[in-house]
């Protein structure tokens, strides 16, 4: 099956939009993988501490529960734009070699389902962001350890909207938008 794309465009940079968009998801991703090397280093600090010393670290059970869902939010987005977020081929496959342009729509119309849905938890999550930075929410002990959670908030909001983005980035390169700078 040949190639729907013409040599010129393939060539063509994408436009601003698209290029700071991948941009900041890969500042996130790789925020996610800092996140997760400062995640080993603190755990295993804390079994030489047990082990070594009989002294645990304060808060790491606390700290590895909210960065494991900090660090699903923060690469997420690049795992979508890199194509390996799970889906089903059994359909989408086939009907894109019989009819590709039915096979568009309805990549088009799965990712507008997955922005209503991804919508849905930047709307629902924006007033629990704003309790927890207002009552000054935290995890952990008081006199021993406590970590704020407004941080992972504010990690799923910036995640998810990165994600939101990713998708009608996807819509907009299956149709093929090159940017108002782009006279052709």
């Amino acid at each position: 099956m040949a190639s729907s794309i013409r040599p010129a465009e393939a060539c063509r940079a994408e436009p601003l939009p698209l290029r700071l968009l991948d941009a900041t998801t890969q500042a996130l991703n790789v925020c996610g993988s800092l996140l997760i090397f400062a995640l080993m280093l603190l755990i295993g600090a804390d079994v030489l501490g047990r082990n070594l010393f009989g002294t645990p670290i304060s808060g790491v059970p606390e700290l590895v529960t909210l960065s494991i869902v900090a660090i699903v939010f923060l690469q997420i987005p690049q795992a979508l734009r890199a194509g390996r977020m799970t889906r089903a081929e059994a359909v989408i496959r086939p009907l894109s070699e019989r009819a590709p342009g039915l096979a568009r729509l309805v990549e088009t119309v799965f990712d507008l389902a997955a922005i209503a849905v991804v919508g849905a938890i930047v709307i629902s999550t924006w007033p629990i962001f704003v309790r927890a930075v207002e009552r000054g929410e935290f995890v952990g002990a008081v006199g021993d350890f406590t970590a704020p959670v407004w941080p992972v908030k504010a990690m799923i909001l910036i995640g998810a909207t990165t994600l939101a983005l990713q998708f009608a980035a996807r819509i907009a390169r299956r149709f093929g938008y090159r940017g108002a700078d782009d006279p052709f």
